[in-house]
């Protein structure tokens, strides 16, 4: 089983992406459980989106204390909370920013980056001056991970929203799955 923490900020779309990233492993014939986390309920507060896919049933369904991938969707957060909290070893950081970070490190983990802010300001994906980050975001975890195709997230897409919508969404979803990559964080580290 893999258990994904998507970390965002309310108007993002985090736990919306939580919801995709499931109905899309049910496309794929797997499992999924998807819920959310809130604080006060207010645009921009910090808010966390849980899922969990795998193979089998799943039969647990409380919050995620050991995630095996982290999704942050808006860098602000790493000066909120500890992100990293549980990561298990050879997790996956998957981080909406618009360049590295350098003294942001992912111990005994993978760290990918994408800048899924512009990609939807370029496509006008902004609602009441906030960038919904949530499609694509999606595109960067599909790339970093392949917990799901990016094939499947498109078809989620597509059963969730209007034509118009949809058109947006996908064309960031498969933006940010080209332009993401990986930072090789042993050059990050300092002797």
């Amino acid at each position: 089983m893999k258990e994904i923490i998507f970390y965002g900020r309310g108007g993002q779309g985090a736990v919306t992406a939580a919801n995709l990233i499931v109905q899309a492993a049910f496309l794929e014939g797997k499992y999924g459980s998807a819920y959310p986390s809130f604080g006060a309920e207010r645009r921009g507060a910090v808010v966390n989106g849980y899922a969990r896919i795998d193979d089998k049933p799943i039969n647990i369904h409380h919050q995620i204390y050991e995630p095996d991938i982290v999704v942050v969707l808006d860098k602000k957060i790493l000066q909120m909370t500890n992100v990293l909290a549980g990561l298990k070893d050879n997790g996956f950081v998957i981080l909406n920013t618009d360049k590295v970070i350098e003294d942001f490190i992912v111990p005994n983990g993978r760290l990918f980056i994408v800048d899924a802010t512009k990609i939807c300001q370029e496509l006008g994906l902004i609602i009441s001056g906030w960038a919904v980050v949530n499609t694509a975001i999606l595109g960067a975890l599909s790339k970093a991970t392949n917990i799901v195709s990016i094939d499947s997230i498109v078809k989620a897409i597509k059963e969730n929203w209007k034509e118009s919508i949809a058109k947006k969404n996908i064309e960031a979803t498969i933006r940010a799955y080209n332009e993401t990559y990986e930072v090789i964080q042993k050059q990050l580290i300092k002797s």
